[in-house]
């Protein structure tokens, strides 16, 4: 049975961050018209604009709100969130390409609330996956590289018993667990750690999980990890 647990160490940083996940199972990822999520992407890159209203990048709500968390912990110099990076391709008309169909769907939600979606295969996790502060030692090789480049001692990551999953909490993941065609059982989560938008997320949490059912089959199960509730059961 794995579990993913946030540990205290975590909610010592963001006592007041949510983390919605989302257990799916028997899906079907493969690329069947690729068309289609490149329409979907398109559409919520309109809708992203909508988060870039101050025509001074760095000056809107949701890039401030996440270069501020970054600063509470040791990251990678120049490392930013996730939907930082997604919504700066935006912002400089650079169109985001597809790659399989459930990171798309992810992609799309991400751009759409303004707010960090990831996804790692959870057949591949060895034990259970922790959102955690790294101790400096664990093995992480990112896409395009063959070295691995540990996270510094402290640095937010989500890890397994093998390594590190993803770096600075969402800024780069591990090429081991990352979501592929092949991928039947996915581990899929977004991050909010502005509490004015629990609304929000919750509507996008919802909206995700009906997408991948829509598109991808399978079953899904969605749980909001918070201070009172540190762990779930994903396999």
């Amino acid at each position: 049975m794995k579990k993913f647990v946030i540990e205290n160490d975590f909610w010592d940083l963001f006592p007041n961050s949510k983390i919605g996940v989302i257990v799916c199972k028997d899906i079907d990822n493969t690329i069947k018209d690729e068309n289609k999520y490149e329409d979907l992407l398109s559409k919520a890159e309109t809708e992203a604009v909508k988060h870039l209203e101050n025509e001074e990048f760095s000056s809107n709500a949701v890039i401030k709100v996440w270069r501020e968390a970054f600063q509470k912990f040791k990251t990678k110099r120049g490392a930013r969130s996730s939907i930082e990076a997604l919504l700066k391709r935006v912002n400089n008309g650079n169109h985001i390409g597809t790659i399989n169909p459930l990171v798309d769907i992810y992609n799309s939600i991400s751009l759409k609330y303004a707010m960090p979606c990831g996804g790692e295969d959870i057949d591949k996790f060895v034990g259970d996956i922790r959102l955690t502060r790294a101790a400096g030692d664990e093995d992480f090789i990112t896409l395009g590289s063959e070295e691995s480049a540990p996270p510094y001692e402290g640095e937010l990551v989500y890890k397994d018993d093998k390594g590190a999953i993803c770096r600075c909490w969402n800024w780069r993941e591990s090429v081991r667990t990352m979501l592929t065609e092949e991928t039947t059982n996915a581990f899929l989560c977004i991050e909010l750690v502005d509490e004015s938008r629990a609304k929000e997320f919750e509507t996008a949490l919802n909206e995700l999980a009906e997408l991948v059912q829509e598109e991808l089959g399978g079953t899904n199960k969605i749980s909001i990890l918070d201070m009172n509730n540190k762990e779930v059961v994903i396999e």
